[in-house]
């Protein structure tokens, strides 16, 4: 028999987008005909919201669980707890609750895992704005992400479209670390441990989901924001996967030097940028000196938790 298909989509307070991305997701069935599927609806909100939409759905193959801890990785291993042991799944697939699949977006993720025998297979997310863009935002091109051939190498994926060999994970004991589920980086440790454990992953270019950017995420302040959480993020991820005091000691003092040197390089870039008007260096140069910051940051344990509840993100 061939392995079953489980869905997974982690939500809060998204009901629009959840009534539009459901349909979508049942879609994808289609190209993989005879094959057990489900979608698990993880909902991270602790009133529950999101089950009216699930209840108003009234489709058997669509599936609700509640997970009140905060965090999005807790909402993640409740997918996988619930993919294997509610719904007797073998693979998961995962795709944030703002995204969509385009189609065969489910069947090139399937066919990349079963033809690799990878345990993560991630896919592209390509952006869709919904209102103008900031020329500064526009001129970096921030929202614009990588894209590989089918088949090749990763060493780190983002959680937002991939698809994990449910099994061959839980037989590893991996799971996603609940310890920075408020302040990002889970699927970039998740997926750096996975690596380092020797665990194959590989990309799939046919596998596209659509991430709709909204217009808080069009600003140059968002940017910035993001680019100081990425600097943390790198930094609490290597403190986790460094095995000992004196390695995370080696990790703080690597990030205090990296990010100064950004801090520096960046800001002379966007320097000349401005003085040059030139867009592009003063975006980019900005934004390197705002992560450099960020790492700077994070090696002294001034953490920040972007998922926070009340920031308005998700899960």
């Amino acid at each position: 028999m061939r392995a079953s298909v489980v869905v997974g989509v982690p939500t809060y307070r998204r009901p629009a987008e959840l009534a539009d991305l459901l349909p979508r997701l049942l879609d994808q069935a289609r190209d993989l005909p005879g094959r057990p599927f489900a979608v698990l609806v993880v909902d991270n909100d602790p009133e529950g919201s999101a089950r009216a939409t699930v209840d108003a759905l009234a489709d058997g193959r669509v599936h609700y669980a509640h997970q009140p801890v905060p965090g999005i990785a807790a909402v993640r291993n409740r997918i996988l707890d619930g993919a294997l042991d509610d719904l007797d799944g073998d693979l998961v697939a995962m795709i944030d609750d703002d995204e969509r699949p385009e189609p065969g977006w489910l069947a090139a993720l399937v066919e990349t895992q079963e033809a690799t025998g990878a345990v993560l297979v991630a896919g592209r997310v390509v952006p869709e704005f919904t209102g103008p863009l900031d020329p500064w935002v526009a001129a970096g091109r921030f929202h614009t992400r990588r894209n590989l051939a089918t088949g090749a190498p990763i060493s780190v994926a983002a959680a937002g479209n991939l698809l994990l060999d449910a099994r061959r994970l839980r037989a590893l004991g991996q799971r996603f670390d609940e310890s920075v589920g408020l302040a990002g980086g889970e699927d970039t440790l998740f997926s750096r441990q996975l690596h380092a454990r020797g665990e194959a992953m590989v990309w799939c270019a046919g596998s596209v989901a659509v991430d709709r950017v909204l217009p808080e995420r069009m600003t140059r302040r968002w940017v910035l924001g993001r680019a100081m959480s990425h600097g943390d993020a790198w930094v609490r991820v290597g403190l986790r996967l460094a095995p000992g005091p004196v390695a995370r000691t080696v990790v703080r003092a690597r990030a205090a030097l990296a990010g100064s040197v950004r801090v520096v390089v960046g800001g002379l870039r966007a320097g000349a940028g401005l003085a040059l008007r030139r867009p592009v260096d003063q975006a980019r140069g900005l934004r390197a000196a705002l992560r450099g910051l960020g790492m700077v940051r994070g090696a002294l344990g001034l953490h920040h938790a972007e998922y926070a509840r009340g920031t308005g993100a998700a899960a």
